[in-house]
Parts: C-alpha cells; structure tokens; sequence
C-alpha cells in the first residue's frame, strides 16, 4: 500500500533575540555618554580647580606656618600673599610685600613647578619632583634670591622677640632632597648671607653680616660665621638621621658688650661675656 508522502513544512521563522543582548545595543549608546560626561566634568573640574584648594593643601601640609593668602587662580596657574605665621591658633603673622605666582605642570616623570615672588627673586625658581621607587626626589635649580629678615617675625618665638633687620640672600647650587628607604638624603649646597643685621633688643645698628653654609654629604652639615660686625657668631651643626644636632657661640666686642647684652641672653645660654648657643 502506498503512504502518502507528508505535507512538506515550512522552515521555522527566526524569532527575535531578547533579553540582555538585544537590550545592549540600546542601552550602550547611553552609557558611553554618561561615562564620558563624567569623565569631561571631573577633568575640568581638575583643570580648573581653584587656587584656594593648594592653599589650604599648603596650609594643612606645613601646620599653618605658611600661608597663600588671597589665592587667586587656579591650582596650575595662580597667585597669592605668601605668608610666615608661628602656627595652628598663633597670633604672630607676616606677610610679604607683592606677590607670589606659581605655574604647575604634571607629567609622566613628575612635577614641574616655577615659581617666582616679585618682591625677592631676580628670575622665578624652577622645582621639580619626582616619584621613584620606594621614594621621591625634589629638586630646585640653581638659583639666587633676596628676602628681608623683618619676614621672620612672623614665625613666632623667639623671632618675634628679636625682630630682625637685614637682608638675607639665598644662593643654591645643585640642591636636591630625596626620600629613600625611610630616610632624607641631601645634594648639592646653600648659603644664605644674612647682611647689615640689626634688632630691637639692641641699640647697635648694624650688629654685623653673618654666613650660614649648607653642605650635603652622607650626614649633611651646616656651619655659621662672622662675615664682620660686633656681634661675632660661629658654630657647626649636623643631621645625624632624623635629627639635627648645633653648637655655637655668640660673642661682643668688648667695648660693645653693653649693647649687645639683651641680645646675647635671649641667642643662648650666658657664660660671662659670651652666650653658648645648642640646639637638638
């Protein structure tokens, strides 16, 4: 008996895929958006941060000694009253005449900074600092600066006591600080000359020129002489580790003694017509 052949069927239709793979090609379009608005928004943010924000990073990072007060700008490129204060809740503050304007430039190898106050530097320092393993290196090129000793005041005891007058001129060679293995080692070299000092502890004005020397080495050190003037001072000092460690004298020429008297007990300890001066 012969079958009848089956009807033939016809091929199934494909039914449209749903679920998550067809809900991506929709909704991806949108995510992509949304992540690179934010990603806009947080690097414009950053680009144009304001100064007030390295301010009060400066402020919290060096415990108010120094302050960037009335920060314009912004964090790359701004400006601002530098000022020396003796601390968190001190009374005691001194600002500089003019200006400091700073310039920042990330980069892959670090930091580069220049800045430049217009009251005390012929041309604008240029700082660099970066990130090693384990550590980090800070460098300042070489350069020459003048500040006025009155700006000391501001940091307090016993500053504010003696109140200087002079110039201090700052010259650097090479100096660089890096961080390594839990402990500072230092290059390069700096003097600053303290000149035509005077203070309101004494009537003699004048007192003298001093010269303070910084030099690197495995334990870096710092000495202090007498360029000329009544007062005469010397002394040596040292980093051991972590810790600084200075011994010195101070001294009057005879017939300047009783000018100088105030002073030479507020540097140190008295011991007859001199004062021994120790520090760390």
């Amino acid at each position: 008996m012969l079958r009848r052949p089956s009807p033939l069927r016809s091929p199934a239709r494909s039914r449209p895929r749903t679920g998550v793979a067809s809900a991506l090609p929709r909704t991806a379009p949108w995510s992509w958006a949304l992540a690179g608005a934010v990603l806009g928004l947080a690097l414009a943010l950053l680009l144009n941060a304001p100064a007030r924000w390295l301010a009060l990073a400066v402020q919290q990072g060096l415990q108010g000694r120094v302050l960037l007060d009335d920060a314009r700008g912004t964090v790359w490129n701004g400006t601002a009253r530098l000022t020396l204060t003796g601390g968190v809740g001190s009374v005691d503050a001194a600002t500089l005449p003019g200006r400091l304007t700073w310039r920042l430039r990330p980069s892959w190898a670090g930091l580069a900074a220049e800045l430049n106050a217009d009251c005390c530097m012929q041309q604008a320092w240029s700082v660099s600092l970066r990130p090693r393993w384990g550590g980090a290196r800070l460098a300042l090129a070489d350069s020459q600066s003048q500040w006025p000793a009155q700006w000391l005041t501001g940091l307090g005891t016993p500053w504010n006591t003696v109140q200087l007058e002079g110039q201090l001129s700052l010259s650097t060679h090479g100096l660089a600080a890096e961080w390594t293995a839990g402990r500072w080692l230092l290059d390069g070299s700096a003097q600053l000359d303290a000149l035509q000092l005077s203070s309101r502890l004494s009537t003699l004005k004048p007192m003298g020129s001093y010269r303070i020397q910084l030099q690197s080495g495995a334990a870096p050190s710092l000495s202090l002489s007498t360029v000329e003037g009544a007062l005469q001072l010397s002394g040596t000092g040292q980093w051991v580790g972590a810790k600084f460690r200075f011994e010195g004298v101070a001294s009057a020429a005879p017939e300047r003694l009783d000018a100088l008297s105030n002073l030479l007990n507020i540097i140190g300890r008295r011991d007859g017509a001199r004062a021994i001066i120790k520090v760390g």
